[in-house]
């Protein structure tokens, strides 16, 4: 269902790519359903404005491209619509008693296919193990390789080049239809994670044809799922055509999807919707009203549900950014805990989320970085655990607070900072909402709090890259971030806070606080999230203690929590395709 929701926005038209099965693994090879053929299959044509650098699956943690990948190439399980686990790859899987060692089993005659359709060898066992070593190899740079080594037996081990040997990690083809994993440690959620795009196959013979140049054009990828991605030129076109050998082709009722790259493509999508040009769009929250207010157009309108997506605005503790902005100001400024509270409670979030969602911006606050509604343990949602209760049902705009956190930094940091401190606040040029949005923290926090004491100053950059080039390269002050669970489990959240995940060496870095750190000089966040980490068998401990970390991370405002996106984009309405 992920790759579906990912790649076919028209709800109508939303199926299960991978056959059901019981929670049990007891999936069945597919029917073959005959009165399935004669469903019409239809294309699907969509406009885009940001080009793909890559589809390097085993690299990437990118939604663009975890999004992208889920509708080409299938892994061992899928989630049906109601986020119900289900059988894809494999069929079926047996977990042994000491919950270390998940067996699964394969899938039979699924084949590997190049862009022009072409066979080119059976999906194995051995496949998920050519994938798995690529990640863990430290020099391949994967942004998810913490993931595999967090919980694969050695991964760790071989991660850091402690042992060298790839049959010492815990992955293991029995035969070619027989994978094995054994764990470090029992780990619950193990066959939720194994959805996640890090879990994926990779043919070796492939990607030793292609090398470094894998995932960089249509012909370095290979297919085993729905779609083939039969043409991509870049900043003009991608093209995915149906694997016609796909093995569960009967539910599958587009027969392509067509992107056409238009860099207007937020503004003029409308536009070219009611000219049939494409078949979805987001409506730009200036013309929301006009297209509510047309009964005819009010039709096409439907709004999106909610995503487990949190955003937060990141405060940088490292800024690499130009000596013209003074990003050494900024160090010692925000490393004041009062400087921050400052800034924690005067944002006025509710304002800022009005860019994106005019009718009802409350509903996309969060006050927690972890969603609420996403997971629970013993009845009680993971957001209104005791630790984080209040928090979650507390606004963190408070004029008062922030005057009076203002006061106090300003004392603290006398003669250590010059005011007004500088703040560099980039943000995609592409996004109009997001333009909206930086524009109003710029003009609503330096009234509030006054152009005496922070000067935000806005940089942009164009959507290619936008993340790498503004919050990976660390050239920020406090910028915009948002972070997606990869499984269910809190620690999914704290990937992007912690410093021994390479994605969290890209984000804000908290843990690089230098007010919150115990007396060897280790961050207390962190020595909390590794606690939490450490209880496996406990669930309703492990969610306490991460619970602990998360209102840590929050209370000393190390980051401050913002809004929940919608389904696949942070806009509020999209417009539904009427052919359907």
């Amino acid at each position: 269902m992920k790759r579906l929701v990912a790649l076919i926005l028209a709800s109508m038209m939303l199926l299960t790519a991978c056959s059901s099965g019981g929670q049990n693994g007891s999936g069945q090879e597919s029917s073959g359903n005959p009165s399935q053929d004669a469903v019409e299959r239809k294309d699907y044509n969509i406009a885009y404005s940001a080009e793909l650098a890559s589809i390097n699956y085993m690299k990437s943690s990118l939604s663009s491209v975890t999004q992208f990948t889920y509708g080409i190439v299938d892994g061992l399980v899928d989630f049906d619509k109601y986020g119900v686990l289900q059988p894809c790859l494999a069929t079926d899987w047996t977990i042994s008693e000491d919950g270390l060692t998940y067996t699964f089993h394969l899938r039979k005659g699924v084949k590997w296919y190049t862009c022009d359709g072409e066979e080119y060898g059976e999906v194995t066992a051995n496949d998920f193990l050519t994938s798995a070593q690529w990640i863990m190899t430290q020099e391949n740079a994967s942004t998810t390789s913490n993931i595999l080594y967090s919980v694969i037996k050695n991964g760790k081990a071989y991660y850091d080049g402690e042992i060298t040997d790839f049959s010492q990690v815990g992955i293991r083809a029995v035969d070619d239809y027989t994978l094995e994993y054994t764990l470090e440690r029992p780990t619950p959620y193990f066959l939720k994670m194994v959805a996640y795009v890090c879990f994926l196959p990779v043919n070796g013979d492939f990607l030793a044809e292609v090398g470094e140049m894998f995932g960089t054009s249509n012909d370095t990828l290979l297919y085993n799922g729905a779609y083939i991605m039969s043409t991509w030129e870049p900043e003009s076109r991608r093209i995915l055509e149906l694997n016609e050998n796909y093995w569960d082709k009967e539910n599958i009722f587009i027969s392509s999807i067509n992107y056409t790259y238009n860099k207007e493509a937020k503004t003029l999508g409308p536009e070219l919707f009611l000219r049939g040009e494409i078949d979805q769009t987001l409506l730009p929250a200036e013309i929301i009203d006009e297209w509510m207010n047309d009964p005819e157009k009010s039709q096409m309108v439907q709004k999106r549900p909610v995503t487990t997506t949190s955003n937060f605005i990141g405060f940088n503790f490292e800024p690499l950014y130009e000596e013209e902005y003074g990003p050494e100001n900024w160090k010692v400024a925000v490393n004041n805990l009062s400087f921050r509270k400052a800034l924690f409670h005067g944002i006025d979030r509710e304002a800022a989320v009005m860019a994106r969602e005019p009718y009802d911006p409350k509903s996309r606050l969060t006050n927690t970085i972890t969603a609420a509604n996403w997971t629970s343990v013993d009845g009680v949602d993971y957001t209104q655990l005791p630790a984080l209760k209040e928090i979650s049902n507390t606004d963190t705009f408070n004029k008062e607070l922030a005057l009076e956190y203002k006061e106090k930094a300003m004392e603290e940091l006398a003669g250590k900072v010059t005011f007004p401190v500088q703040a560099v606040m980039p943000y995609n040029t592409n996004s109009l909402e997001m333009t909206n949005s930086v524009q109003i923290m710029e003009q609503q926090v330096e009234n509030l709090l006054g152009k005496d004491f922070i000067d935000i100053v806005l940089v942009p950059y164009p959507p290619t890259d936008f993340n790498k080039a503004a919050r990976s390269s660390g050239k920020f002050s406090m910028m915009e971030m948002g972070w997606g669970p990869d499984y269910i489990d809190p620690m999914a959240y704290t990937e992007v806070m912690v410093s021994d995940t390479s994605i969290g060496t890209k984000y804000s870095r908290p843990y690089m606080a230098e007010d919150l750190k115990d007396a060897d000089g280790n961050s207390i966040y962190e020595t909390m999230v590794f606690a939490a980490r450490e209880e496996v068998l406990d669930l309703s401990k492990r969610y306490q203690l991460f619970s602990e970390a998360e209102a840590y991370l929050i209370d000393n405002a190390l980051v401050l929590p913002f809004y929940i996106s919608l389904s696949l984009t942070t806009c509020l309405l999209y417009v539904l395709s009427v052919t359907g």
